[in-house]
Protein backbone atom coordinates (compact mmCIF):
# COMPACT_ATOMS: atom_id res chain seq x y z
CA UNK A 1 0.00 0.00 0.00
CA UNK A 2 1.56 3.52 -1.02
CA UNK A 3 1.55 6.28 1.36
CA UNK A 4 -0.61 9.12 0.73
CA UNK A 5 1.46 12.03 -1.02
CA UNK A 6 3.00 14.61 0.89
CA UNK A 7 4.35 17.84 -0.72
CA UNK A 8 6.45 18.51 2.31
CA UNK A 9 8.92 15.55 1.50
CA UNK A 10 10.44 16.94 -2.07
CA UNK A 11 13.96 17.76 -2.67
CA UNK A 12 14.43 21.33 -0.70
CA UNK A 13 15.52 23.78 -3.06
CA UNK A 14 18.65 26.03 -2.41
CA UNK A 15 17.05 29.24 -2.57
CA UNK A 16 13.37 31.10 -2.98
CA UNK A 17 12.39 34.82 -2.63
CA UNK A 18 9.40 36.36 -1.88
CA UNK A 19 9.71 39.44 -3.11
CA UNK A 20 6.90 42.70 -3.05
CA UNK A 21 8.01 44.97 -6.21
CA UNK A 22 9.25 44.38 -9.46
CA UNK A 23 12.32 46.73 -8.94
CA UNK A 24 13.81 44.30 -6.32
CA UNK A 25 12.39 40.86 -8.42
CA UNK A 26 14.15 42.29 -11.33
CA UNK A 27 17.76 43.20 -9.25
CA UNK A 28 17.84 39.67 -7.63
CA UNK A 29 17.58 37.97 -10.78
CA UNK A 30 20.59 38.22 -11.86
CA UNK A 31 22.29 37.58 -8.39
CA UNK A 32 20.55 34.59 -8.42
CA UNK A 33 21.84 33.12 -11.51
CA UNK A 34 25.10 34.16 -10.75
CA UNK A 35 25.31 31.64 -8.15
CA UNK A 36 24.08 29.28 -10.27
CA UNK A 37 20.35 28.97 -8.73
CA UNK A 38 17.20 29.19 -11.09
CA UNK A 39 16.05 32.76 -11.54
CA UNK A 40 12.22 31.40 -11.83
CA UNK A 41 12.87 30.71 -8.02
CA UNK A 42 12.09 34.88 -7.12
CA UNK A 43 8.48 34.75 -6.79
CA UNK A 44 5.90 38.02 -6.77
CA UNK A 45 4.59 38.39 -3.06
CA UNK A 46 5.64 39.14 0.33
CA UNK A 47 5.89 37.26 3.94
CA UNK A 48 1.72 36.03 3.38
CA UNK A 49 2.59 34.55 -0.25
CA UNK A 50 5.63 32.57 1.59
CA UNK A 51 3.75 31.09 4.04
CA UNK A 52 0.69 30.00 1.95
CA UNK A 53 3.52 28.40 -0.41
CA UNK A 54 5.48 26.81 2.24
CA UNK A 55 2.80 25.84 4.20
CA UNK A 56 1.85 22.94 0.75
CA UNK A 57 5.85 22.78 -0.12
CA UNK A 58 8.89 21.93 1.22
CA UNK A 59 11.02 25.33 2.70
CA UNK A 60 14.27 25.77 0.57
CA UNK A 61 17.69 26.19 2.03
CA UNK A 62 18.06 29.50 2.11
CA UNK A 63 14.87 32.24 2.09
CA UNK A 64 14.41 35.61 0.84
CA UNK A 65 11.44 37.18 2.08
CA UNK A 66 10.15 40.90 1.91
CA UNK A 67 8.02 42.22 4.92
CA UNK A 68 7.50 45.51 3.26
CA UNK A 69 3.81 44.67 3.37
CA UNK A 70 3.74 43.34 6.65
CA UNK A 71 2.12 45.59 9.27
CA UNK A 72 3.49 43.54 12.31
CA UNK A 73 6.54 41.97 11.29
CA UNK A 74 7.61 40.03 14.23
CA UNK A 75 4.04 38.41 14.55
CA UNK A 76 3.98 37.37 10.96
CA UNK A 77 7.73 36.04 11.10
CA UNK A 78 6.40 33.90 13.90
CA UNK A 79 3.58 32.56 11.51
CA UNK A 80 6.64 32.10 9.37
CA UNK A 81 8.60 29.70 11.49
CA UNK A 82 5.46 27.55 11.93
CA UNK A 83 5.63 26.65 8.63
CA UNK A 84 9.74 26.46 7.86
CA UNK A 85 10.76 23.64 8.28
CA UNK A 86 14.56 23.08 10.65
CA UNK A 87 17.57 24.49 8.89
CA UNK A 88 16.52 27.19 6.69
CA UNK A 89 18.11 30.40 6.68
CA UNK A 90 16.07 33.43 6.46
CA UNK A 91 17.29 36.85 4.95
CA UNK A 92 14.45 39.31 5.27
CA UNK A 93 13.80 42.73 3.60
CA UNK A 94 11.53 46.10 4.34
CA UNK A 95 11.36 49.56 4.40
CA UNK A 96 11.56 49.95 8.27
CA UNK A 97 14.71 51.92 9.20
CA UNK A 98 14.34 51.14 13.14
CA UNK A 99 17.23 49.46 15.26
CA UNK A 100 14.93 47.95 17.71
CA UNK A 101 13.13 46.20 15.05
CA UNK A 102 16.50 44.91 13.04
CA UNK A 103 17.57 42.94 16.81
CA UNK A 104 14.52 41.91 17.55
CA UNK A 105 14.28 40.37 13.88
CA UNK A 106 17.74 39.11 14.45
CA UNK A 107 16.70 37.58 18.23
CA UNK A 108 13.63 35.55 16.14
CA UNK A 109 15.90 33.68 14.27
CA UNK A 110 16.22 36.03 11.33
CA UNK A 111 19.79 35.63 9.46
CA UNK A 112 19.77 39.18 8.20
CA UNK A 113 17.56 42.07 7.08
CA UNK A 114 18.47 44.17 4.68
CA UNK A 115 16.36 48.38 4.25
CA UNK A 116 15.05 48.84 0.65
CA UNK A 117 16.03 49.87 -1.53
CA UNK A 118 19.04 47.50 -1.45
CA UNK A 119 21.69 46.99 -3.76
CA UNK A 120 23.31 44.03 -5.46
CA UNK A 121 26.35 44.18 -3.11
CA UNK A 122 24.28 44.13 -0.12
CA UNK A 123 22.64 40.89 -1.49
CA UNK A 124 25.95 39.27 -2.21
CA UNK A 125 27.52 40.24 1.10
CA UNK A 126 23.99 38.51 2.83
CA UNK A 127 23.27 35.17 0.81
CA UNK A 128 27.54 34.89 1.15
CA UNK A 129 26.66 34.77 5.58
CA UNK A 130 24.45 32.24 4.63
CA UNK A 131 26.12 30.10 2.80
CA UNK A 132 29.06 30.27 4.95
CA UNK A 133 26.31 29.29 7.84
CA UNK A 134 25.63 26.24 5.57
CA UNK A 135 29.18 24.99 4.99
CA UNK A 136 29.74 25.81 9.24
CA UNK A 137 28.65 25.02 12.61
CA UNK A 138 25.00 26.78 13.38
CA UNK A 139 25.38 29.72 15.92
CA UNK A 140 25.90 28.80 19.30
CA UNK A 141 26.47 24.61 18.91
CA UNK A 142 29.47 23.87 20.46
CA UNK A 143 31.82 21.09 19.90
CA UNK A 144 30.89 17.55 20.96
CA UNK A 145 33.73 17.79 23.10
CA UNK A 146 33.45 21.08 24.92
CA UNK A 147 32.36 21.33 28.22
CA UNK A 148 28.44 21.64 29.58
CA UNK A 149 27.43 22.96 32.78
CA UNK A 150 24.08 21.90 34.17
CA UNK A 151 22.66 23.90 36.95
CA UNK A 152 19.52 23.50 38.73
CA UNK A 153 18.74 26.33 41.18
CA UNK A 154 15.45 25.41 43.83
CA UNK A 155 14.04 27.66 46.29
CA UNK A 156 13.10 25.18 49.30
CA UNK A 157 10.51 28.38 49.83
CA UNK A 158 8.68 30.88 48.20
CA UNK A 159 10.53 34.21 48.72
CA UNK A 160 13.73 32.98 49.51
CA UNK A 161 15.56 34.63 46.46
CA UNK A 162 15.99 31.45 44.21
CA UNK A 163 15.13 33.67 40.70
CA UNK A 164 17.31 35.85 41.98
CA UNK A 165 20.29 34.00 42.34
CA UNK A 166 19.49 32.00 39.49
CA UNK A 167 19.75 35.01 37.31
CA UNK A 168 22.72 36.43 38.96
CA UNK A 169 24.75 33.11 38.60
CA UNK A 170 23.49 32.60 34.69
CA UNK A 171 24.83 36.09 34.10
CA UNK A 172 28.32 35.30 35.83
CA UNK A 173 29.10 32.43 34.02
CA UNK A 174 28.72 34.36 30.74
CA UNK A 175 29.84 37.68 31.93
CA UNK A 176 33.40 36.26 34.35
CA UNK A 177 33.34 33.07 33.21
CA UNK A 178 33.07 33.73 29.21
CA UNK A 179 30.55 30.49 28.72
CA UNK A 180 27.67 30.86 26.29
CA UNK A 181 24.88 30.28 29.06
CA UNK A 182 21.27 30.04 28.65
CA UNK A 183 18.77 30.56 31.78
CA UNK A 184 15.66 28.43 31.26
CA UNK A 185 13.05 29.59 33.49
CA UNK A 186 10.56 27.18 34.18
CA UNK A 187 7.79 29.14 36.01
CA UNK A 188 5.58 29.31 33.41
CA UNK A 189 2.84 32.20 34.70
CA UNK A 190 4.83 33.91 37.53
CA UNK A 191 8.43 34.05 36.03
CA UNK A 192 10.55 36.49 36.44
CA UNK A 193 14.00 35.41 34.28
CA UNK A 194 13.78 38.15 31.81
CA UNK A 195 11.82 40.56 33.92
CA UNK A 196 15.13 41.04 36.14
CA UNK A 197 16.82 41.68 32.73
CA UNK A 198 14.65 44.01 31.64
CA UNK A 199 13.44 41.61 28.78
CA UNK A 200 10.05 40.78 27.07
CA UNK A 201 9.97 37.01 27.28
CA UNK A 202 7.99 36.15 24.47
CA UNK A 203 6.32 33.18 23.93
CA UNK A 204 9.31 30.81 22.85
CA UNK A 205 8.36 28.70 26.21
CA UNK A 206 4.55 28.27 25.98
CA UNK A 207 5.17 27.06 22.31
CA UNK A 208 7.56 24.63 22.74
CA UNK A 209 4.93 23.66 26.36
CA UNK A 210 2.17 23.63 23.01
CA UNK A 211 3.97 21.94 20.45
CA UNK A 212 7.15 19.65 22.10
CA UNK A 213 7.41 18.34 18.70
CA UNK A 214 8.84 21.43 17.18
CA UNK A 215 11.64 21.81 19.83
CA UNK A 216 14.88 21.46 17.64
CA UNK A 217 17.80 24.15 17.51
CA UNK A 218 16.06 26.35 15.15
CA UNK A 219 13.60 26.05 17.34
CA UNK A 220 15.36 27.37 20.07
CA UNK A 221 17.17 29.86 18.57
CA UNK A 222 14.10 32.19 17.85
CA UNK A 223 12.69 31.38 20.79
CA UNK A 224 15.79 32.73 23.16
CA UNK A 225 15.85 36.36 24.07
CA UNK A 226 19.34 37.41 24.13
CA UNK A 227 20.50 39.37 27.25
CA UNK A 228 24.02 40.04 25.97
CA UNK A 229 26.63 38.20 23.55
CA UNK A 230 27.14 35.67 26.26
CA UNK A 231 23.58 34.96 27.92
CA UNK A 232 20.22 33.78 26.55
CA UNK A 233 16.80 33.99 28.29
CA UNK A 234 14.26 31.14 27.66
CA UNK A 235 11.17 32.46 29.89
CA UNK A 236 7.35 32.99 29.73
CA UNK A 237 4.39 35.30 31.37
CA UNK A 238 1.75 33.01 30.50
CA UNK A 239 -1.67 34.49 31.40
CA UNK A 240 -2.79 33.22 34.58
CA UNK A 241 -6.28 31.81 33.50
CA UNK A 242 -4.47 29.42 31.39
CA UNK A 243 -3.45 26.42 33.09
CA UNK A 244 -0.11 24.62 31.87
CA UNK A 245 -0.97 20.34 30.96
CA UNK A 246 2.06 19.13 30.02
CA UNK A 247 4.05 15.50 30.96
CA UNK A 248 7.35 17.66 31.33
CA UNK A 249 8.61 16.10 27.95
CA UNK A 250 8.58 19.68 26.39
CA UNK A 251 11.01 20.44 29.32
CA UNK A 252 13.21 18.12 29.04
CA UNK A 253 13.52 17.87 25.18
CA UNK A 254 14.60 21.77 25.32
CA UNK A 255 17.56 20.66 28.67
CA UNK A 256 18.84 18.43 26.03
CA UNK A 257 19.02 21.00 22.78
CA UNK A 258 20.23 23.51 25.40
CA UNK A 259 23.23 20.94 26.17
CA UNK A 260 23.96 20.81 22.61
CA UNK A 261 23.96 24.53 22.20
CA UNK A 262 25.59 26.10 24.92
CA UNK A 263 28.03 25.62 27.25
CA UNK A 264 26.47 26.33 30.57
CA UNK A 265 22.38 26.06 31.07
CA UNK A 266 21.02 27.20 34.43
CA UNK A 267 17.56 26.24 35.49
CA UNK A 268 15.66 27.80 37.90
CA UNK A 269 12.96 25.41 38.97
CA UNK A 270 10.28 25.66 40.91
CA UNK A 271 9.67 23.16 44.25
CA UNK A 272 6.24 22.25 42.97
CA UNK A 273 7.93 21.05 39.32
CA UNK A 274 10.65 19.11 41.00
CA UNK A 275 7.96 16.58 42.45
CA UNK A 276 6.15 16.44 39.13
CA UNK A 277 8.89 16.13 36.90
CA UNK A 278 11.78 14.72 38.85
CA UNK A 279 13.51 13.42 35.65
CA UNK A 280 14.10 16.84 34.71
CA UNK A 281 17.14 16.37 37.46
CA UNK A 282 18.19 13.22 35.91
CA UNK A 283 20.97 14.63 33.79
CA UNK A 284 22.13 17.95 36.24
CA UNK A 285 25.13 17.93 37.43
CA UNK A 286 24.89 20.66 40.06
CA UNK A 287 22.03 22.04 42.11
CA UNK A 288 21.87 25.09 43.85
CA UNK A 289 19.39 25.03 46.83
CA UNK A 290 18.56 28.22 48.21
CA UNK A 291 17.04 28.60 51.99
CA UNK A 292 16.75 31.04 54.72
CA UNK A 293 17.27 30.80 58.34
CA UNK A 294 13.81 29.64 59.68
CA UNK A 295 12.08 26.73 60.73
CA UNK A 296 9.89 26.21 57.68
CA UNK A 297 13.06 26.25 55.67
CA UNK A 298 15.03 24.20 57.85
CA UNK A 299 12.68 21.44 57.55
CA UNK A 300 11.80 21.95 53.66
CA UNK A 301 15.54 21.82 53.06
CA UNK A 302 15.88 18.00 54.75
CA UNK A 303 12.93 16.85 52.95
CA UNK A 304 14.52 18.19 49.29
CA UNK A 305 18.51 17.27 50.66
CA UNK A 306 16.74 13.77 50.93
CA UNK A 307 14.69 14.27 47.76
CA UNK A 308 17.87 14.89 45.43
CA UNK A 309 20.24 12.23 47.09
CA UNK A 310 17.38 9.58 45.52
CA UNK A 311 16.77 11.30 42.28
CA UNK A 312 20.07 13.31 41.42
CA UNK A 313 22.93 11.34 43.06
CA UNK A 314 25.05 12.59 40.36
CA UNK A 315 24.71 16.13 40.84
CA UNK A 316 27.18 18.24 43.26
CA UNK A 317 24.62 19.91 45.61
CA UNK A 318 25.40 23.55 47.32
CA UNK A 319 23.00 24.80 49.99
CA UNK A 320 22.68 28.58 50.00
CA UNK A 321 21.44 30.65 53.01
CA UNK A 322 20.19 33.88 51.29
CA UNK A 323 19.32 37.23 53.25
CA UNK A 324 21.15 36.70 56.33
CA UNK A 325 20.32 39.62 58.53
CA UNK A 326 23.23 39.52 61.60
CA UNK A 327 20.58 40.05 64.39
CA UNK A 328 16.94 38.82 62.68
CA UNK A 329 17.22 35.70 61.71
CA UNK A 330 14.45 32.70 63.05
CA UNK A 331 17.22 30.50 64.18
CA UNK A 332 20.42 29.96 63.93
CA UNK A 333 23.25 28.81 61.63
CA UNK A 334 24.70 25.99 63.88
CA UNK A 335 20.93 24.83 64.76
CA UNK A 336 20.30 25.17 60.89
CA UNK A 337 23.43 23.42 60.05
CA UNK A 338 22.77 20.80 63.03
CA UNK A 339 19.28 19.77 61.90
CA UNK A 340 20.38 19.38 58.19
CA UNK A 341 23.19 17.39 58.93
CA UNK A 342 25.54 19.21 57.04
CA UNK A 343 27.01 22.68 56.36
CA UNK A 344 26.14 25.88 54.65
CA UNK A 345 28.15 26.18 51.77
CA UNK A 346 27.47 30.12 51.24
CA UNK A 347 25.56 32.98 53.23
CA UNK A 348 24.53 35.34 51.01
CA UNK A 349 24.07 38.90 53.63
CA UNK A 350 21.06 40.63 53.84
CA UNK A 351 21.06 43.95 50.93
CA UNK A 352 17.85 45.84 50.67
CA UNK A 353 19.38 48.76 48.60
CA UNK A 354 21.19 47.05 46.35
CA UNK A 355 18.52 44.55 45.43
CA UNK A 356 16.20 47.62 44.67
CA UNK A 357 18.90 49.13 42.83
CA UNK A 358 19.02 46.23 40.69
CA UNK A 359 15.40 46.43 40.56
CA UNK A 360 15.26 49.51 39.16
CA UNK A 361 18.22 48.94 36.85
CA UNK A 362 16.71 45.73 35.27
CA UNK A 363 20.35 44.47 35.99
CA UNK A 364 20.77 40.99 37.67
CA UNK A 365 21.75 41.84 41.34
CA UNK A 366 25.64 40.46 40.54
CA UNK A 367 25.80 43.12 38.15
CA UNK A 368 23.90 45.94 39.94
CA UNK A 369 26.18 45.19 43.22
CA UNK A 370 29.38 43.47 41.68
CA UNK A 371 31.67 45.48 44.62
CA UNK A 372 29.58 44.81 47.42
CA UNK A 373 29.33 42.15 49.66
CA UNK A 374 26.54 40.32 47.98
CA UNK A 375 28.01 40.64 44.59
CA UNK A 376 31.69 39.25 45.36
CA UNK A 377 29.09 36.40 47.42
CA UNK A 378 27.52 35.39 44.11
CA UNK A 379 30.92 35.32 42.52
CA UNK A 380 32.01 33.01 44.55
CA UNK A 381 29.38 30.90 44.35
CA UNK A 382 29.36 30.81 40.54
CA UNK A 383 33.35 29.91 40.49
CA UNK A 384 33.10 27.36 43.05
CA UNK A 385 29.86 25.93 40.23
CA UNK A 386 32.55 26.42 37.22
CA UNK A 387 35.09 24.34 39.08
CA UNK A 388 33.05 21.29 38.49
CA UNK A 389 33.74 21.08 34.99
CA UNK A 390 36.76 23.56 34.68
CA UNK A 391 39.57 20.82 34.65
CA UNK A 392 37.58 18.47 32.30
CA UNK A 393 39.33 18.43 28.85
CA UNK A 394 37.88 16.16 25.70
CA UNK A 395 38.56 12.65 25.94
CA UNK A 396 40.80 12.17 23.49
CA UNK A 397 43.47 14.63 25.44
CA UNK A 398 42.84 12.54 28.65
CA UNK A 399 45.36 10.28 29.54
CA UNK A 400 43.62 7.02 30.13
CA UNK A 401 43.50 5.87 33.69
CA UNK A 402 44.76 2.32 34.08
CA UNK A 403 42.86 -0.51 34.98
CA UNK A 404 43.05 -2.11 38.89
CA UNK A 405 45.15 -5.38 37.25
CA UNK A 406 47.94 -2.58 35.65
CA UNK A 407 48.17 -1.23 38.97
CA UNK A 408 48.79 -4.20 40.45
CA UNK A 409 51.23 -5.26 37.66
CA UNK A 410 52.98 -2.31 38.43
CA UNK A 411 53.04 -2.19 42.10
CA UNK A 412 54.63 -5.75 42.00
CA UNK A 413 57.14 -5.43 39.05
CA UNK A 414 60.94 -5.93 40.27
CA UNK A 415 62.40 -2.42 40.42
CA UNK A 416 65.66 -1.97 37.66
CA UNK A 417 68.96 -2.44 39.59
CA UNK A 418 71.31 0.73 39.53
CA UNK A 419 74.10 0.68 37.39
CA UNK A 420 77.53 0.10 38.66
CA UNK A 421 79.63 2.96 38.74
Amino acid sequence: MNAPFNPKQQTRNPFTAFVCDDASCELLKPLIFELGWAPESVNKGGLRTAVQSLSVSASPTILFVDLSESHDPLNDVNSLAEVCEPGTIVIAAGLTNDVRLYRELLNSGIQDYLLKPFTADQVRDSLAQAQMMLMGPRHGVTAQDSIHLMTAVIGVRGGVGASTIATSIAWLMGETGEHSTALLDLDVHFGTGALSLDLEPGRGLTDAIDNPARIDGLFLERALVKANEKLSVLSAEAPINNPIITDGGAYFQLQEEMRGAFECTVVDVPRNMMVQFPHLFHEVQSVVLVADLTLASTRDTIRILAWLKNNAPQASVLVVVNRVHPSLTEISRKDFENSIERQIDFVLPFDHKAAVNAAKLGKPLAEAAKSGKIGLSLAKLTAKLLELVSDETPLDAKKAKPSLMEELSALFQPKPKAAKK
